[in-house]
């Protein structure tokens, strides 16, 4: 568990910047919180290592542990009965995965699956339960959190549906280099294909005109983006409209 060495609660820098291990937290919701609220939850959690295709919660099973993200990335997927999966969301640095809980849910309606390596603290669902009530700015920042996470799934519906597969992938890299940080992406074909809802084939043939243009390499397992400003002219429209409503909404906040 996250405590400072002597078992006492972490002091009010530590709980904003960095937990009781000394390691610097990255999460931007615990980043958030004020000093009481932040030594609470962090005196509860465990920061733990994410693998490559990790599957954190799936669609229909109970959840017992819920993640604040501090580094890599987390794809929310739609699962159909013959087991195909579309994606509607991502999740990074920025967000929360176990939703559900905090709305008095216990299972999962959705399947999270990592796209990258990366690390979280993870914190018992029934934990949360009990100390949330006490933590009200939290409480918000989940509520906040789960609105840009709806808005963001119902532009990514719209999008799947209305835009061609080379847009698409333009606007998933964008959004995935948000969230990862750097211009290297963890990616095979076939795991795209998935969250594109799209055949293997037609995601090559996408990355293919993405990278003759000079925006993008791809070899096996990695893209690389080259070029972002391209890039973000190829892609559709819905990753500015979703930046564009995120800063409407953090503006009224502030």
């Amino acid at each position: 568990m996250s405590k400072s060495p002597n078992n006492r609660p972490v002091s009010v820098r530590t709980s904003m910047l960095h937990d009781g291990d000394g390691k610097e937290i990255g999460n931007l919701i615990l980043r958030s919180l004020p000093r009481s609220e932040s030594a609470q939850v962090l005196s509860s959690t465990e920061f733990v290592r994410l693998k490559l295709h990790q599957v954190l919660h799936e669609a229909g099973e109970t959840i017992k542990s819920v993640y604040f993200l501090n580094e890599g990335l987390g794809s929310v997927l739609t699962v159909q009965p013959d087991g195909k999966s579309v994606e509607v969301g991502l999740i990074g640095k920025e967000g929360f995965v176990g939703l559900p809980i905090i709305f008095g849910f216990s299972t999962s309606g959705l399947r999270v699956v990592t796209q990258a390596d990366g690390s979280a603290y993870r914190i018992e669902a029934q934990s949360l339960r009990k100390f949330l009530p006490e933590c009200p700015e939290l409480g918000r920042q989940l509520q906040r959190f789960s609105l840009f996470l709806g808005m963001q799934s119902t532009q990514l519906a719209a999008c799947n549906r209305l835009h061609k597969v080379e847009e698409r992938l333009a606007r998933w890299l964008l959004m995935s280099q948000d969230r990862i940080g750097g211009k290297k992406l963890p990616l095979t074909q076939e795991f795209l294909g998935q969250m594109l809802g799209s055949r293997r084939a037609s995601v090559s043939a996408a990355a293919g005109v993405l990278q003759k243009a000079g925006m993008i390499t791809y070899t096996r397992g990695n893209v690389t983006i080259l070029d972002r400003r391209k890039l973000e002219k190829a892609a559709c429209d819905c990753y500015s409209i979703i930046q564009q409503q995120k800063k409407r909404w953090n503006a009224e906040i502030q």
